[in-house]
């Protein structure tokens, strides 16, 4: 790869990036309140992302005998530590670890 190669890709990059970063505060300006479906996609969007999270996670994951079991009490654990205090930090770390524990010292 040449130099310039490598510095248009870098300013592509780089232009790309500022792009993503700035556009939502050019068509959204402060103050000004934003249509309807972006403030509907807003509420319903963070549940579906989750789910297909849910989904993406367990979609590999064997359901036979013994195997799965550790898939189910880690999100069974991050559900039930999260409605407790409400914390989504310590509601996925805590299943993280739960999860890491039971794959490598249980099961």
């Amino acid at each position: 790869m040449t130099l310039w190669q490598q510095v248009l890709t870098i300013a592509a990059v780089v232009l790309g990036t500022m792009t993503t970063r700035f556009l939502p505060f050019l068509l959204f300006p402060e103050g000004k309140q934003p249509p309807p479906f972006v403030r509907y996609l807003g509420t319903v969007l963070p549940a579906a992302v989750m789910g297909l999270l849910v989904i993406f996670c367990l979609k590999d994951a064997v359901f036979t005998a013994w195997h799965g079991l550790p898939e189910i009490l880690a999100i069974l654990a991050v559900v039930l530590l999260h409605r407790w205090k409400k914390n989504i930090f310590l509601s996925i770390a805590g299943g993280t670890i739960l999860y890491m524990v039971l794959v490598q010292q249980v099961f």
